[in-house]
């Protein structure tokens, strides 16, 4: 298995962390108009990234995958770290699932190179709380009958 790269500031899996503010971390952050917000996750130096991750897991076929839902500050978005150790190219697709129906799809592009990689969908706003975000990711074949390789979720 390769050792994926996920570093994170607070909040691996569960709620441990998922809230830690120091207390003189609380103040508020310049936005870009001259105007305050408060920065809900400061740790120190800057946003803490809290992240649900699913298990590691290797296809017999030779693909290794992680996905995770991450969040900092008021965003959210998917990412799947990965290994392309099959010698081909692979269709890829990224989804994440929301609140309300919402679901962004990000089609990741698989190199044949067998050095690990990742894939993210694009940032959005969070709507509700970081339980309510899945994230899963599918692995086949090329082509339009190409075969369901490996399906990697955020969830165990």
């Amino acid at each position: 298995m390769v050792a994926l790269p996920l570093t994170v500031a607070a909040g691996q899996v569960g709620d441990a962390g998922r809230n830690v503010v120091p207390a003189n971390a609380r103040g508020d952050a310049k936005t870009g108009a001259g105007t305050t917000r408060r920065a809900p996750f400061l740790l120190g130096i800057g946003l803490a990234t809290a992240a649900r991750c699913g298990p590691e897991l290797t296809s017999p076929d030779g693909i290794e995958a992680q996905t995770c839902v991450l969040t900092q500050g008021e965003d959210t978005w998917a990412r799947t770290y990965y290994r392309n150790a099959t010698g081909e190219s692979l269709d890829s697709v990224l989804s994440m699932m929301g609140p309300g129906g919402r679901t962004v799809q990000t089609h990741c592009v698989t190199g044949t190179d067998d050095e690990p990689a990742t894939c993210e969908t694009p940032r959005e706003r969070s709507r509700g709380v970081p339980d309510t975000y899945t994230a899963v990711t599918e692995f086949a074949s090329r082509g339009a009958e190409g075969a369901l390789l490996l399906r990697s979720g955020s969830n165990s």
